[in-house]
């Protein structure tokens, strides 16, 4: 069956990168997956390429959506929170706008898929696992340009351990995935933005210790583990899976 198997999982920001990876390995452990996002294209090409996954257009910052999404689904174990946005810049580079832009996306939406997913779960009196992706640039690490990302990121930390401390006794356990720099079609979109992309490229590089960036499929073992009843013991902890970079 499966390390998965049996289990009813949510991945939000499925269509690409990350969150596709994970839909990708869920689905290959046996569980069966709720594939959600904003792109509809992308998402449909994904349930052609595994007719057995559901797919849902919802926007994570939309709370009354998040709201009738879960409440048509009778039963569920696991949430990977992965809808996020990275934003270039010191805080010089950041206006309010862009802030709470970067929260909603990034704090606000977990905090909205958790409330809903949670409150299931307690209805149901069953347990469950729920990941959320923070980061190496959080308050584990600064880095260069990422102020409000490395601030949210911290917040998503902070809620994690929060959850998990708070439903414990529920047997609802939440952990964070902190990655370093992941090869994705969104880093390479951002990275093509740059001014001068090869150099870019070069530099994000040259900060990881082993040399090269992460995959996305890398980083979805790990979401995997945390899923399964392998890390039934695991709870409140945040991740770290970043080549050596925080070293």
């Amino acid at each position: 069956m499966g390390r998965l198997g049996g289990k009813v999982a949510i991945v939000t920001a499925a269509a690409q990168g990350i969150g596709e990876a994970t839909v990708r390995k869920f689905w290959a452990e046996g569980a069966s997956v709720y594939a959600t996002d904003i792109n509809a294209k992308k998402l449909k090409q994904l349930n052609e390429e595994m007719p057995g996954i559901k797919t849902s257009v919802l926007d994570v910052t939309n709370a009354s959506e998040i709201k009738s999404f879960l409440e048509n689904i009778e039963h569920v174990d696991i949430l990977f929170n992965c809808a996020g946005y990275v934003h270039h810049g010191t805080i010089l580079d950041c206006d309010e706008k862009t802030w709470d832009f970067s929260f909603d996306l990034n704090v606000k939406s977990m905090y909205r898929m958790c409330f809903e997913f949670i409150h299931k779960l307690t209805q149901n009196k069953s347990g469950g696992s729920i990941i959320n992706m923070s980061s190496v640039a959080s308050s584990i690490k600064g880095a260069a340009n990422r102020c409000v990302y490395g601030t949210t990121k911290a917040a998503v930390i902070g809620l994690s351990k929060s959850i998990a401390i708070d439903f414990v006794q529920y047997n609802i356990r939440c952990n964070a995935v902190c990655p370093g720099t992941v090869d994705t079609p969104s880093f390479r979109e951002r990275i093509s933005n740059q001014a001068n992309a090869e150099q870019a490229m070069k530099d994000f590089v040259a900060r990881q210790k082993m040399g090269r960036l992460a995959t996305a499929e890398e980083i979805a073992h790990l979401i995997v583990y945390l899923a399964s009843d392998e890390s039934a013991f695991v709870t409140g902890q945040e991740f770290i899976i970043d080549g050596g970079w925080s070293m």
